[in-house]
């Protein structure tokens, strides 16, 4: 993508990426999610992670999988309240930003 994309919107699709499993999804799943619409390496996943984790946005927990264990990360009440509102600023935003492309070929 030849548009670079700053820590809110990283902060927003993360959080929705996360919010989509209830019991809440790990870090490699996703890292390859959130893949499908920008493209994102973990070096630059984590640090997202953390600084949602410090803002109280997410949760994490441990839960042993195949002999190892896995770090989960969930949507806290306050995640949601922050998702919410990056959907409705998404919303304006990615509409005003369209409306200016009416027309241009």
């Amino acid at each position: 993508m030849v548009f670079n994309t700053g820590a809110a919107l990283l902060d927003a699709i993360v959080l929705a990426v996360v919010s989509k499993d209830e019991n809440g999804t790990y870090g490699y799943k996703i890292t390859q999610d959130v893949q499908q619409a920008i493209d994102i390496s973990e070096s630059t996943l984590y640090p997202v992670l953390r600084r949602l984790l410090k803002d109280n946005c997410l949760e994490v927990y441990d839960m042993e999988f195949g002999g190892r264990n896995r770090r989960y990360y969930k949507v806290t009440n306050e995640g949601m309240a922050q998702l919410r509102m990056y959907c409705n600023e998404w919303k304006k935003y990615s509409k005003n930003i369209s409306n200016i492309f009416v027309g241009v070929e």
